[in-house]
């Protein structure tokens, strides 16, 4: 075993740590650094989703002047981060009330979702089948024990799921009609 100076420890393990640190975060190291202080006092980096910088900017003026350099700020940015970033956008929303886009950013819990139907279902043997006619059956008797007992949609009279009626009042195919009708 061979001995090595805490100097060459403590070396491995910085390159570890920022090998390990995740893009966002240090981002948001650099971020006043790359922008210089006057835009950073404009703008608030709010994450990283498919490569794709989402910024809060203090006002459309800000957003604006700097969607048109982004190009330049992207190469700025990308030499000093390890995974590349393929776009920035630039918005007012999440400046006022940085918590609601945090709280948008955040992974909807499978209990939260409208369309859950609690853990009193269970889920039978999952057992592949080649016979297509069989792989029917077996999933039209699934689909039958998961809407027994389930509330009906008032337009269509279909099983829905009770959270998709607290949020919307009817099924997520009816609700979704309704949307796109309204957006025509």
């Amino acid at each position: 075993m061979s001995l090595k100076s805490i100097n060459d420890v403590l070396r491995i393990l910085e390159k570890q740590s920022k090998w390990q640190e995740q893009p966002f975060q240090r981002l948001l190291k650099c971020w006043a650094e790359v922008v210089g202080p006057v835009v950073a006092a404009n703008t608030r980096p709010l994450s990283i989703q498919r490569d794709v910088l989402s910024v809060a900017t203090s006002s459309a003026a800000w957003a604006q002047n700097l969607t048109f350099g982004r190009t330049s700020l992207l190469l700025k940015l990308n030499k000093k981060l390890p995974t590349p970033l393929v776009d920035i956008r630039f918005s007012t929303a999440g400046w006022q009330n940085p918590s609601v886009e945090r709280k948008q950013q955040q992974m909807v819990s499978p209990h939260e979702h409208p369309s859950y139907l609690g853990d009193e279902i269970s889920r039978p043997d999952v057992t592949p089948t080649k016979d297509v006619n069989a792989a029917f059956g077996h999933w039209t008797k699934i689909v039958r024990l998961r809407s027994h007992g389930l509330p009906l949609c008032p337009q269509c009279q279909s099983p829905t799921p009770p959270g998709e009626l607290q949020r919307w009042e009817v099924c997520s195919v009816c609700a979704a009609k309704q949307f796109s009708k309204q957006n025509s």
